[in-house]
């Protein structure tokens, strides 16, 4: 047999292998260029999470009741993620009731669809459905928390949201040795569902929580006393950051550690000037991170949750108990104890939220607007409205600028993206209708308008927005949300904002930023924000019986030019009403 010999010329195969190494050697060197000059870009990741509703059977106060919980945790489970990653969260619901979720104090960039108030960017996921929440964490690194966002549901529905700094970026503050979440709320033995059907079926206040909760556990009370205490187990002389959460339905609450000063460094997610302090002052819905210093002798301190009134509104005065307990106390050592603030100690509250600034530092500037396209002035406050089947032929209803919110049946975002007709308007009032003496003598009419009402907002407008307490009914302290964005409060007073004077007070350099912001009991909060982020967007009173009222509106805000600055379409899987 003949051989064959086959002659190949592979010279230009041998110099494209040589091109693609090069070329490879290339990307190599640039990804690892990337990963050095920008390591946060290269560790931007997504976070998947399952969430599953359900039910658990839950023991306090020497009371049991079903509770609906997160993956059968109370609190729930936390959320982990890092500055610019993209968290997909999926929830399921297996209860009886319907449920959203809102990622509080999340910007969400034109992703409203994963906001989670229920009828307001979202229709609820039903029994048996699910939903996938999908938000990208962008210039936001702290702690916040998430919440059931439907009905009272948040009393046993939340936990939360720790986002770390990118990698490669330190904090702005001395580095803690260990990091630990607390949480505070309220507890009910009754089913909180009932309370607010109840509440809402007789036009009167709701009964209050039975206790206070540290991390779930009330602490040892009166009347019974087989209750667990939260116990924050630490070590002489190490730094911990403490992450402190209100998840309260309906209480502003004061948190202190005996013999032990606490630095604020940041509320809300956002960085804050270092403040010295023994007392922190949380409105539901708000967060502030500590440096505690475990720098006392050995042996095991209280830790104290008590709540805030400064008027006559009834609220749980139960203290919730904890403990510091450093290692190696011996058992049944002393306990040493600290004063409470009284309930009513409004100057430990005006101090406390006066002395918060902005870090404002290069890499984290307070971006305050220094011109507004938009000045609005909202009173706030609680009304009576004739009930025909009300228990007193009146019911009680929460209004903002005498107009009290009525939840539509079909999601407004929805609405507002699909051009739906006849579910909402945009003629909500830029001030009161009717003046009057805000914090003095109530109205001789008290009744308010109803209605679907929001304000409009073109992109990127400037919004100075003055919340005024009013005294109709009786004057309090409002926990005041605004989601989608955070704001600036620029100043703070007691009695009727004065146009003329008040001004010049204003903080344009350094004001805290925050979420949340508590409107003092008979005075007003000035702040104010860029609209940069399109879509609508709920502002209502964190008690949840004053959002149950009606105490809440929203804005809608436009598209800007292009998609980079327009809300992205809605998920095919967005639940249905």
């Amino acid at each position: 047999m003949g051989h064959y010999y086959f002659s190949l010329d592979i010279s230009h195969i041998q110099d494209r292998h040589t091109e693609v190494v090069r070329d490879m050697a290339f990307w190599v060197q640039l990804t690892l260029l990337v990963a050095v000059l920008f390591p946060a870009y290269v560790e931007s990741m997504v976070r998947h999470y399952n969430f599953t509703v359900v039910t658990k059977h839950t023991t306090k106060l020497c009371s049991s009741k079903p509770i609906v919980t997160m993956n059968g945790q109370f609190p729930g489970p936390t959320l982990y993620a890092r500055e610019g990653d993209n968290v997909l969260v999926r929830v399921t619901n297996h209860v009886q009731y319907n449920i959203t979720i809102h990622w509080h104090g999340v910007r969400q960039l034109r992703t409203g669809w994963a906001d989670g108030p229920a009828y307001i960017t979202q229709c609820p996921i039903q029994p048996g459905q699910n939903y996938l929440y999908n938000f990208t964490l962008t210039g936001q690194r702290g702690t916040l928390l998430w919440h059931a966002h439907i009905s009272w549901q948040r009393a046993t529905v939340h936990g939360a949201i720790v986002i770390l700094p990118k990698k490669g970026v330190p904090y702005p503050f001395p580095k803690p040795d260990k990091e630990k979440i607390i949480i505070l709320g309220d507890w009910w033995k009754a089913d909180t569902e009932a309370v607010i059907n109840q509440a809402l079926q007789t036009g009167l206040a709701p009964n209050l929580s039975d206790a206070h909760i540290i991390n779930g556990n009330p602490g040892p009370v009166s009347n019974c006393s087989s209750d667990h205490a939260y116990t924050l187990h630490v070590k002489s002389g190490t730094t911990y950051l403490l992450r402190i959460i209100n998840t309260a339905l309906n209480d502003e609450l004061f948190f202190k550690i005996a013999g032990h000063n606490l630095t604020v460094v940041e509320v809300d997610a956002s960085y804050t000037k270092p403040l010295s302090t023994d007392t922190v002052f949380l409105g539901p819905g708000q967060t502030t991170n500590v440096l505690l210093t475990a720098d006392k002798g050995v042996g095991k301190y209280l830790i104290a949750v008590s709540p805030f009134m400064d008027t006559v509104v009834a609220v749980d005065n139960l203290t919730a108990i904890g403990f510091l307990r450093y290692k190696d106390t011996v058992p049944f050592s002393p306990l040493t104890l600290t004063p409470i603030p009284p309930i009513n100690a409004t100057s430990v509250t005006s101090t406390f939220s006066r002395s918060l600034r902005s870090l404002n530092s290069k890499r984290y500037p307070a971006t305050v607007p220094l011109t507004v396209d938009h000045s609005l002035f909202f009173t706030v406050g609680v009304g009576i409205d004739p009930c025909s089947t009300c228990a007193n032929g009146s019911k009680s209803v929460g209004a903002i600028n005498n107009v009290s919110f009525i939840m539509p049946t079909t999601a407004l975002l929805q609405a507002h993206y699909h051009n739906i007709s006849g579910v909402f308007t945009t003629d909500f009032p830029a001030t009161p209708p009717i003046p009057f003496n805000y914090t003095g003598n109530p109205p001789s009419n008290l009744q308010t308008n109803n209605g679907t009402k929001l304000y409009k907002l073109a992109y990127n407008s400037t919004v100075e927005l003055i919340i005024q307490g009013n005294a109709i009914i009786a004057p309090e302290s409002h926990p005041t949300h605004l989601h989608g964005f955070n704001f600036f409060e620029i100043a703070r007073g007691v009695g009727n904002y004065d146009p003329q004077k008040d001004p010049k007070k204003y903080n344009l350099v350094d004001p805290v930023e925050r979420n949340t912001i508590s409107v003092p009991t008979a005075g007003w909060s000035a702040i104010r924000f860029r609209a940069d982020n399109p879509g609508i967007w709920f502002f209502h009173c964190h008690l949840e019986v004053h959002t149950s009222w009606g105490l809440k509106m929203a804005f809608l805000v436009d598209n800007g030019k292009g998609p980079n600055e327009s809300i992205l379409p809605p998920p095919k899987d967005l639940p249905k009403c």
